[in-house]
């Protein structure tokens, strides 16, 4: 083994193989001509080809759209699309439920969409959440983007909103994504980690490319690691178009905002989540639909005149980028109501097909290069994951509108078309299907005639250069608390990276160009020297901070779903526990009696309350809070129980809001644990309405330093 003196040097780090062992497998491997070594050659197509430009799509000027004729991009992406059969490639573990959208009002001056004129229509959605990297059998609570896709059953077709948690993304152009997604997976060599970016090709990948500087920030906010599904926001990311029956076209943003509020998980409540309930965030959003907890979230969009597309300092077609909303306002347009659970996981959440390409009148794209290649690549993927061209027929993917178009045949057709004409124009079948006029009385879809006059390029629009200036705001909008989550992400997550040289370049090419201070505290943790200054010259930005970005101030009204585990044993005062949870059910919180084990307790009145579980088997990090019930018998017991004290601790240094009550102060002696604004001791309403109030802040933020040193 190396000393201490001589460490092993980073190409040691694959393996300690012998000289002998080395050149024996050398020598086998050269006789397998199956294998192939990238050293020293260029990047060439599946055809040879030398490809010059692998950063940029083919496209109509360097803001126009992509061309169909980029054979390189759909070569790269169409064997990306293939990999893996037939789970997802990415997004591989959902979870999906049924509900519906409502307009608020006619929207009728924004677009003709038909599902967003009539707040008295009721249009039928289907969404499913998802982690991006790990496999469907991985943990729901890893760091990781969570996919955020929504499919409209209207009645001009399917309007699928595909889209994520975080508002940007970490590429510009489709052609980098089969790249990112390679660099983000499990390493090739060893299939690890599962559901986790904190290894070496996906940080060597982030810190060459700096248009990922601005998302991989959000990822290691509290953001990568929410609550729940339900306390998410969603965003469409790109920029697309809405346009009206009059062929006015504004650029949009679309956004998803919990009623919910917007809450996440500590690191380690969700590091030890993922292995006590690896479901937890697909059993939260069933049982709060199964109990009629119904997750709502308002849809809203940033609305921005075609001809203010470029007074921004940022280019709209970049999905880096977003545009805050003190600078453009989010417009409600309506509300989601998820309100129906699966009947079959597989036949409706596995199956489901979603693709951004997929709208309807009254709805276009963007030029954004990524959104592009999304249009052609979902559908690609989906032919081969589903089996050929029909996925559409499959029940949750099938169009409440009709869908007559003369396609019919290969694998796994459903629909049995009568009729001897399968083209059109035709004369035998009386010319049906026909065109439908593009006319707003008519329905049929056209695109925005949008003028485009350019050459074909493989460029990137310079506005599109500053990779750091919002990455700078989003750090520097949060809250001291978020911040030092932030630092302690990177810190971790590049602590697990083993060659020193990509740790020293994220922190001295990419933080330091977003925060001196922030690339400081985790060079420091990663015992490397602080840089003193950026590589680049970073544009400051007018938005010194926007207030919309930190989850502090996200929070909901009130505590309706909020899990609350109230701790009791034999000689619990059963009058305290009815006081307790009717005051918690008021505000419509879910209460969970909890046992030292699964048999009933008898109350100190003598009468026989059935516990939900016991403290063993559903640990407080189930919970948003806990209360533990009167009674000095049952205090005892609890005091006995190591069981019982480990879940205080640890629900402590959650950060959870706790209450006891008096005749429990005896647990807070024998753990050591001080009152605090969410620490709080009594037996009367305003108690309970202080540990209400307290739940509704969601933690107690300035107990985390006191915290850290509990061991739990």
């Amino acid at each position: 083994m190396p000393s201490k003196k001589n460490p092993p040097k980073e190409s040691q780090l694959a393996g300690t193989q012998t000289p002998d062992r080395a050149n024996t497998n050398a020598k086998l491997q050269s006789l397998e001509v199956f294998r192939s070594d990238a050293t020293g050659q260029a990047l060439r197509t599946n055809q040879g080809v030398k490809v010059a430009d692998n950063q940029n799509s083919l496209r109509a000027g360097e803001r126009g759209p992509s061309l169909l004729e980029d054979f390189i991009m759909r070569e790269k992406i169409t064997h990306f699309d293939h990999e893996r059969i037939p789970e997802r490639i990415v997004h591989a573990r959902g979870s999906g439920a049924h509900g519906y959208f409502q307009a608020y009002k006619s929207h009728a001056a924004l677009t003709k969409a038909g599902f967003l004129q009539d707040p008295e229509k009721m249009t039928p959605v289907f969404v499913r959440f998802s982690t991006v990297q790990g496999p469907r059998g991985s943990g729901d609570t890893v760091r990781d983007v969570r996919g955020f896709a929504v499919k409209f059953f209207t009645e001009e077709g399917n309007f699928d909103l595909v889209g994520n948690n975080m508002p940007v993304f970490f590429i510009q152009d489709a052609i980098k994504f089969p790249d990112f997604v390679h660099a983000v997976k499990p390493e090739p060599h060893n299939e690890m980690p599962t559901g986790g970016s904190a290894h070496d090709t996906f940080w060597d990948f982030v810190s060459l490319v700096p248009e990922s500087a601005h998302m991989v920030i959000w990822t290691m906010s509290d953001r990568a690691i929410p609550k729940s599904l339900r306390t998410m926001q969603g965003f469409g990311v790109h920029t697309f178009r809405l346009i009206n029956a009059k062929g006015k076209s504004s650029f949009v943003k679309f956004h998803w905002k919990p009623k919910a509020g917007v809450r996440s998980l500590l690191w380690d409540e969700a590091q030890k989540l993922a292995g006590k309930d690896a479901d937890y965030h697909r059993r939260d959003l069933w049982e709060a639909i199964e109990t009629g907890n119904y997750p709502e979230w308002e849809f809203g969009v940033q609305i921005v005149a075609e001809e203010d597309e470029h007074k921004f300092d940022f280019d709209l077609l970049d999905p880096t980028k977003i545009i805050p909303e003190e600078l453009v306002p989010v417009t409600p347009l309506g509300k989601m109501v998820l309100n129906r659970n699966p009947d079959n996981f597989f036949a409706e959440t596995e199956q489901v097909a979603f693709c951004p390409g997929h709208i309807v009148p009254g709805i276009d794209f963007s030029n954004d290069p990524l959104l592009q290649g999304r249009l052609f690549s979902y559908t690609d993927t989906q032919i081969s994951r589903l089996g050929g061209p029909n996925f559409h027929e499959i029940p949750i993917n099938r169009p409440l509108a009709p869908n007559h178009n003369g396609q019919r045949d290969a694998l796994h057709r459903v629909t049995l078309d009568k009729g001897r004409a399968s083209y059109e124009p035709n004369s035998i079948d009386g010319g049906w299907p026909k065109e439908t006029p593009a006319a707003a009385s008519e329905g049929g879809f056209e695109s925005y005639p949008e003028r485009i006059e350019a050459h074909k390029v493989r460029q990137r629009s310079p506005s599109f250069a500053d990779h750091f200036s919002q990455a700078r705001l989003f750090y520097r909008s949060m809250s001291p608390t978020e911040q030092a989550h932030i630092v302690n992400a990177y810190s971790f997550e590049l602590g697990k990276v083993e060659r020193v040289d990509i740790r020293r370049r994220e922190v001295n090419e990419i933080l330091a160009n977003i925060d001196l201070k922030l690339a400081a505290q985790v060079a420091a943790s990663l015992g490397l020297p602080a840089p003193k200054k950026g590589t680049v010259n970073v544009p400051e930005l007018p938005l010194k901070q926007s207030p919309a970005l930190s989850q502090m101030n996200l929070l909901s009204e009130g505590i309706r779903g909020h899990k609350v585990a109230v701790l009791v044993a034999d000689g619990v005062d059963d009058k305290h526990v009815d006081a307790v949870v009717k005051a918690l059910e008021a505000e419509s919180a879910q209460i969970k009696l909890l046992g030292l084990t699964l048999a009933p307790v008898q109350t100190a009145q003598g009468k026989l309350l059935a516990v939900d579980a016991s403290i063993e088997g559903m640990p407080s990090v189930l919970f948003d809070a806990v209360w533990v019930a009167a009674g000095k018998t049952s205090t005892q017991a609890l005091l006995g129980s190591g069981d019982a004290l480990h879940f205080l601790l640890e629900a402590y240094k959650h950060l959870k809001p706790m209450g006891l009550a008096s005749e429990a102060q005896p647990l807070l002696d024998r753990l050591g644990l001080k009152s605090d604004g969410g620490l709080l001791s009594g037996d009367d309403p305003k108690t309970y309405k202080a540990f209400i109030n307290a739940m509704g802040k969601h933690r107690v933020w300035a107990r985390e330093g006191a915290a850290e040193a509990i061991p739990a």
